[in-house]
Formats: C-alpha cells, sequence, structure tokens
C-alpha cells in the first residue's frame, strides 16, 4: 500500500480523523471538496490534493475510501452523474466505511466488480475523537485476499480491525453494534429522564447503575450530560441514531429476526427528530424525554 495513491470521500467529523491519520502514515491523499467536509487547511497544508467531482478523484487513485452518511449518499456518490464509477481505474479498491445497508452494499460490491474494481465495507464504532487518534474499530466484510492486502492501510487509523465475512459482513456487524450501542444509550436515557421526573438525584441515578447491571460504556458515554449538561460524552446525532436503527430494523425484517425492541427505540428517536433538533446529540434525548412526556 506504501506506493499507491489514496482517496476519500466524507471528510466529515469521522473522515477528518481518517484523512489526517493516513497522511500521518506517509500515503499520498486526495480528497472530494464538499460542503460536509470539515475544515481542509492542515490537510491541503500536509499536501493533501482536492478534486471537484467524485469522477475526478477516482480517476487519480488506486483506493478510495468513502466515509459519507448511509446507503443513498453512498449509492449516489458511486452511481450518480459525474459520480465514482465514472472515473473508477480498473483493479482500483472501493472501501466502504459508510454505515449501510447490508443489500445495497452486495449490490454495489457487484457492480463495482463489473466496472473492473474490487469492493470491501470497512464499517467504523468508536467516535471522532478515536477517529483523531487513529484509533477506530473496523468491521470488514472482504474476500481474505482483499483484506489481508488492504489491511496495512485501515491500520494506519484503526486500533481494533474484525474480519466479519464477506462483503457486507461488515456492515451487518455494525449495525448489530450499533442496535445494542445506541439502544442502551437509548434506554439509559429514558431511565434518567424519569428518575428526574421521579426526583432521584443524578448522582444517585450514576452510582447505583455503575455499580450494578446498568454499568459500562453507555452509561460512561451519558455521566457527564446527566451530572452538568455537557453533551461531548456522545457526539452522535438523533438524526443518525434514528437513520441506523432505521437500518438495522430494515436488516432485521430481511432476516426474518425478531425486532419488536429496536422498533420501539427507532419510534422513540423518529418522534424526537421529528419534534425536536434532529441535529441534537444522543446524550440530548435524556432531556427532550423528560420535556416530552411533562407535555403529555
Amino acid at each position: 500500500m506504501s506506493d499507491r495513491k489514496i482517496g476519500l470521500i466524507g471528510v466529515g467529523l469521522m473522515g477528518h480523523g481518517i484523512a489526517t491519520n493516513i497522511v500521518r502514515h506517509g500515503h499520498s491523499l486526495a480528497v472530494l471538496e464538499h460542503a460536509g467536509n470539515q475544515p481542509l487547511d492542515a490537510l491541503k497544508a500536509a499536501g493533501v490534493r482536492t478534486f471537484g467531482s467524485a469522477r475526478e478523484l477516482a480517476a487519480e487513485v488506486d483506493v478510495l475510501l468513502l466515509c459519507v452518511t448511509g446507503s443513498p449518499q453512498v449509492e449516489a456518490v458511486l452511481l450518480g452523474d459525474g459520480g465514482v464509477l465514472q472515473g473508477l481505474r480498473r483493479s482500483a479498491i472501493v472501501i466502504d466505511c459508510s454505515t449501510a445497508i447490508p443489500s445495497s452494499t452486495e449490490r454495489l460490491a457487484g457492480v463495482v466488480a463489473e466496472a473492473g474494481g474490487r469492493f470491501m465495507d470497512a464499517a467504523m464504532t468508536r467516535t471522532p475523537k478515536e477517529a483523531a487518534e487513529g484509533r477506530l474499530n473496523l468491521l470488514v466484510g472482504a474476500e481474505t485476499a482483499l483484506f489481508d492486502e488492504c489491511r496495512p492501510l485501515l491500520a494506519c487509523f484503526a486500533e481494533n480491525i474484525t474480519h466479519c465475512g464477506p462483503v457486507g459482513s461488515g456492515h451487518r456487524m455494525k449495525l448489530l453494534h450499533n442496535y445494542v450501542s445506541l439502544g442502551s444509550v437509548a434506554l439509559i436515557a429514558e431511565a434518567a429522564a424519569c428518575a428526574q421526573r421521579a426526583g432521584v438525584a443524578a448522582e444517585v441515578f450514576i452510582d447505583v447503575l455503575a455499580k450494578g447491571g446498568g454499568g459500562g460504556t453507555a452509561l460512561e458515554r451519558l455521566r457527564p450530560f446527566l451530572l452538568s449538561q455537557d453533551p461531548s460524552g456522545l457526539r452522535f446525532s438523533m438524526a443518525n441514531a434514528f437513520k441506523d436503527l432505521g437500518y438495522y430494523t430494515t436488516m432485521a425484517r430481511d432476516s426474518g429476526g425478531a425486532h419488536t425492541i429496536a422498533e420501539g427505540v427507532r419510534q422513540t428517536l423518529e418522534t424526537a427528530v421529528e419534534q425536536g433538533d434532529p441535529q441534537a446529540v444522543l446524550p440530548q434525548l435524556v432531556s427532550w424525554l423528560a420535556q416530552h412526556h411533562k407535555a403529555v
């Protein structure tokens, strides 16, 4: 991978950290100019090139990483006018780090293969903080040979890399992970809102959960908000959480899996997005739930 040209589409909160670490490890990097990018000044100063269209970018790189919002955006950037497939080099590798619907991932992998390229999903977990530190977790769906080929590049920005199986497996595991992770946060948020209504002190609520079965990552991410209204413990928007739960319930329905609890979480997030601020971060669900149910 050391002599290959790398491209990245989606320099948002996660993608900026990925880009920074790819450059830090000495790779040549080019990115797509887009209104949703984080500021590119530091990356440009480090020699990162920019392109105005996905087609132009794809024509210049050997490996192209996608770090966009979800399946509609992945499909648009690959298949749309001026998209990746119009410029993709033969034998180029497309690595989709987005959160996506597995059936869409499998279809796109076939389209890329027909164009002479290779495709793998490498879904991310953890937060922008770990992205900046080069310590993401990656869940990879790919043929073993392709996984082995790309692993050195992935290791530039990931601490834990799990080969989950063939194409689509990484995105399936990501949805399972996010359902458990976001569902746990939503469950504790609802309990915390109930605690507020019942007059239970936040310190007591946290202390008892932490010493028992309610302890763990979800509680720790909510702790700053519960104690001091600091939402920085989980910089993940309500809109993204709602999107991910929708993807999960779609996957569960497609496979005939149970999803009654997931549907309850999805409906809670849907109402919060429709009636509140879609870009509010997930810890703020506590306040929305408390206020919402006061009004009911």
